[in-house]
């Protein structure tokens, strides 16, 4: 398989990855994905944010998320998240530390 040919099989499952996520299981919380698989739709957002800024490409965080998310973060929150338990949130200090690492 030729490069680009390549890119363009990894873009698209990007794409379906995506979209299973944010119009199929809009319901999976972040909290939930971070937990069980060590990522979350921020998690792919910032690799987005990340790969655009190792091409020179200026994208903020907020910037990178509305790309993602196709609306500001807090709009999708407001729709979509919900108030975490103690027992998610203790999962998610372990998984971001483990996954992300320490928080600033």
């Amino acid at each position: 398989m030729d490069d680009q040919t390549r890119i363009e099989l990894e873009a698209a499952a990007f794409r379906a990855l995506r979209a299973h996520l944010m119009e199929k299981r809009p319901d999976v919380q972040n909290i939930d994905m971070m937990n069980l698989a060590g990522f979350c739709r921020n998690c792919l957002s910032r690799w987005y944010q990340e790969a655009a800024n190792a091409r020179g490409i200026e994208m903020s965080k907020d910037d990178a998320r509305e790309i993602f998310y196709g609306m500001p973060y807090d709009n999708w929150r407001a729709q979509h998240q919900t108030e975490a338990s103690a027992e998610q949130k203790s999962a998610f200090s372990k998984s971001f530390a483990e996954n992300v690492g320490p928080k600033d």
